[in-house]
């Protein structure tokens, strides 16, 4: 798992155990526990903060995990991987291609986002404005995984089925699933 990835799902779990305890406890306070809106709220900010800089945060999985490479990691795999000068150099434009894609996706997420927070600040929430903030936002956050994952595709066109199989025994330590 990605490092990114593990502090979502250390966040999430310790949020859940701290809710539970406190339920079991019969210690709920009203308006919710602060501590966990506080590691909800870091968590955002470093899924913001990776997605802004091009990079994944484990939203290609899917095809990572399924025999298709991401051109970073083939990259940082490349001498184990036996990539040959020609697939390199299309990993790194593969790459540089994906980085740009992903930067401008997270930008707009970004901007449309924030286009939403403005609307509250400013008292100017109404049903409509609300409805369509939130549209345009989760329509930018669907574009943010293609990024990766259309890279994704083009990457394992350029690998061998052995270089695809050794990835996958190195990314996730075990062999691919048939």
């Amino acid at each position: 798992m990605t490092r990114a990835l593990l502090v979502v799902v250390a966040i999430a779990a310790a949020t859940a155990t701290s809710a539970l305890a406190q339920s079991e406890r019969g210690h709920q306070h009203p308006g919710g526990d602060a501590q966990a809106h506080q590691r909800v709220e870091a968590c955002q900010r470093e899924f913001d903060r990776v997605v802004a800089d091009g990079r994944g945060f484990g939203l290609a999985f899917p095809a990572d995990q399924n025999d298709y490479p991401g051109p970073l990691h083939v990259l940082e795999l490349k001498d184990r991987l036996r990539l040959t000068p020609e697939p390199e150099t299309r990993m790194r434009v593969l790459f540089e291609a994906m980085l740009a894609d992903a930067r401008a996706r997270a930008a707009r997420l970004a901007a449309a986002e924030a286009r939403l927070r403005q609307i509250f600040a400013e008292r100017a929430a109404d049903d409509a404005a609300v409805r369509t903030a939130v549209a345009e936002a989760e329509t930018a956050r669907a574009e943010v995984p293609l990024a990766h994952l259309l890279k994704h595709l083009r990457t394992r066109d350029v690998l061998t089925e052995a270089q695809r199989q050794a990835y996958h025994q190195l990314r996730w330590g075990a062999p691919k699933n048939p």
